[in-house]
Order: C-alpha cells, then structure tokens, then sequence
C-alpha cells in the first residue's frame, strides 16, 4: 500500500517507516504516525537531532505503546519530526524542516510534537503518537485544530521513548475526531476504579483572564454547549500564586530534569543545536538547585489542592492556549513571550500529574483555539468520553 503524501512536510526525511498491523482489534483500519522519540526496532530515533541519531545505535527494541496499537490493528505510516530534543513549544526544526501548520500555514504548528499534529491535521494519517512534558500535544492540537490528550502521569508506558522531564513526560496522541481519540484509549489506558460520570465543570478564572479577550470569545458556544451536558459552570480560583508562579516552577524542574537526563550526552558530544535549544540547555545546566527544590515544594502543596478540587469528579474548563499559534515570522522574544504565558496554564496539568483534552472548538483571525477539559488523576477514560459527548453536542466530526 503506497503511503499518504506527506501535504504536511510533517514525516521525518527519507524513506517513510512502514509498519503493518500486527493483530486485529479496536483500530483496525486506522493509520497512525509515530513522534521520532519513540523507539522502532532496528531503526534510529533521530529526536530531532542529527548529533544525537550519529551518535546512538539503532533501536534494539519497538516501544511498548508502538507495539499496542500495531496489535489493536493500526498500520503505522512513518515517524513525525520532532523539535531537538523534545525541548521547544513553537515545532520550529532547522536539520529536519518545520511542518507546515495545515489550519493555519502562516503560521507555526506548535509544540514538541509538531510533526504528529500536523500529519493528523493535514489527513495523512487518522492518529498519532506524540509525547507533552510541558505542552507539547496540546498546544498543538490546539494550533493544527485537531484533539490532542496528555494522559495523566504515568498512565501510558513511556518505555522505549526518549526522556526530556521524566517527571512530567507523557505519551499522548492526536486525532481528527473525539471518537478516535477515545478509541486509541480504550488501547492505551488504564481501567478506572469508578465509572461514575465526570461533573460539575469549574471555570479556571486565572487561565480565562490570561486569555485574549477574541480566544475567550471563541470558547463561549462550546462553553454552553458544555453547561447543557454538566450543568451551570462554576467559577473558581486554583493559583492565587498566579499562573507566572506555575510557570516558574514548572520551568525550574524541567530545566533540572532535563539536564539530569540528557546534560551527559551534551556536554560529552557537544551536538549542533538550532535557535533557542542550546540556550534552553546551557539555562538547564545552570539552574540552581534551590530554585527545583522550590519547585518540587510547590508542586507538593499543588498537587493536594488539586487533588481535592477534583476529587468529586468535578472537571477544569479554560483555553487551552491564550492565542493562536504564533506567525512564522515572530521574533525570538515575541516566541518567548507566548511561550510564558501559555506554559503558566499548561503547568496546570503538568504540576499536579492530571489528564488534559483539547478540543478544536473556535478560530480567531481564522486560525485554531482549543478548549482544554482536564480532570483529576486517573480519570482519563471518563474525560474522553465526555469530550466524545461535547464533540457531538457541538457538531465536531464523529469519525476520522
């Protein structure tokens, strides 16, 4: 079977990596793409980076989470390109060439896992595989206009897959349609203890003032839509730290877990890196450690009073990024200005290890903007079915 044509630019170069269905199951019929951070046997993860794929072997084994879907019946149709090292919120490559952004071709496509967004926006595949550490499936998704979840910490095997923020990392995944979306679930995750429907909905007041004023406009009809399903939603504070304070302790783990997981190749190969990544990691390699263990402090009280927020059922609304993604020809500090006030709502989630699905319910000045539902740990069947119920309610595509 000849592959899709990559209308994206999203798939790695060279030739595409070809994987048939190993089995028959929930997925049969589906195609897939891979992020180049997972593992395929006998083949090299690039992670974005030619330094790093000269300087590794071949992988000797498929990544657990590759091997399920393959089992469930999907035929895997290559692997997306990634930004080096996992390490960047824009999807911009310099070795490998920047995806397009198929909503919004002016514009960036976001994210670390910008190759697996922009190959399921674009058609060329029905899902795909990608990782979030701080962001990089939502934002994305909400760039490209597609669903995309982070799972909840821990939840999808990560074995086999490249590490950046290990206590962050996530495996998650894209899809046109909320049914495929839950339909990869249903093979990726865990069974829930409770099956008991998720409600009532909180508005998140820090992250909806964050917003631009035309992002928040954008989400009212799928807000209604989402209060005729739940209910009157609520509305709530959860950082009166403020969301720069989430940002920042979020920011300084990272940048120590990052170092500690991938400092010792750099600093022993020296590798090329593209604007902004060598200076992420020469930030990661000086953070100083009072500033983590402040982090991980935080993060502590944060998770509890997440915890128990969440506890009932009870789901966060708010957009998933403040704006449409960036034009391709912003500036460095304009990249890192939205880069700040996005991560400050996505650490949200990250902090307090919770599921997240954005939904692609609203443009403005005709480019993407997701409507991001999280809930508590472990929940993350109930919030794909809910997000399957919202999808239907607003009329969003039922099928890939």
């Amino acid at each position: 079977m000849t592959p899709a044509p990559d209308t994206a630019q999203a798939f790695i170069p060279g030739e595409r990596l070809i994987l048939p269905p190993t089995g028959a199951g929930a997925l049969d019929g589906l195609t897939f793409a891979v992020k180049d951070l997972f593992d395929i046997a006998g083949h090299p993860t690039s992670y974005g980076n030619p330094d790093w794929e000269r300087t590794h072997p071949v992988a000797a084994a498929t990544a657990p989470a590759v091997l399920a879907l393959l089992e469930a019946g999907a035929r895997c149709e290559g692997k997306t390109k990634t930004v080096e090292l996992a390490y960047g919120l824009t999807g911009e490559n310099v070795w490998h060439g920047t995806p397009l952004n198929p909503a919004a071709p002016d514009r960036f496509p976001g994210g670390s896992s910008c190759g697996s967004a922009a190959a399921v926006a674009a058609g060329t595949v029905d899902f795909a595989l990608g990782s979030d550490t701080g962001g990089s499936v939502r934002i994305p998704a909400s760039y490209c206009g597609v669903f995309g979840i982070r799972p909840s910490w821990g939840a999808v095997s990560l074995a086999g897959a490249c590490p950046l923020g290990p206590s962050f990392d996530t495996c998650g995944w894209f899809a046109r349609s909320a049914a495929v979306l839950q339909r990869v679930g249903e093979v990726l995750l865990p069974a829930e203890a409770s099956d008991a429907p998720l409600g009532p909905v909180l508005k998140v007041n820090e992250a909806w003032i964050n917003a631009r004023p035309a992002t928040a406009a954008a989400m009212a009809p799928a807000m209604a839509a989402l209060e005729r399903l739940t209910g009157p939603a609520l509305p709530v504070d959860v950082a009166p730290e403020g969301l720069p304070a989430l940002y920042e302790h979020f920011r300084c783990m990272q940048a120590q877990e990052a170092w500690a997981s991938l400092g010792a190749w750099i600093a022993a190969t020296q590798p090329q890196f593209g604007p902004g990544v060598g200076e992420r990691f020469a930030a990661a390699r000086d953070m100083p450690p009072a500033k983590a263990a402040q982090g991980r402090a935080f993060r502590r009280v944060f998770k509890r009073r997440m915890a128990a927020l969440l506890a009932g059922g009870a789901v966060l609304a708010y957009p998933t990024s403040p704006i449409p993604a960036p034009k391709l020809g912003a500036s460095q500090a304009e990249q890192n200005a939205v880069r700040e006030s996005t991560m400050g709502v996505t650490a949200i989630a990250g902090l307090a290890s919770l599921c997240e699905v954005s939904l692609p319910v609203g443009k403005v000045e005709g480019a993407p903007v997701g409507l991001s539902l999280v809930a508590g740990a472990g929940r993350d069947r109930a919030l794909l079915a809910l997000a399957t119920r919202l999808a239907a309610e607003l009329g969003l595509p039922a099928a890939a």
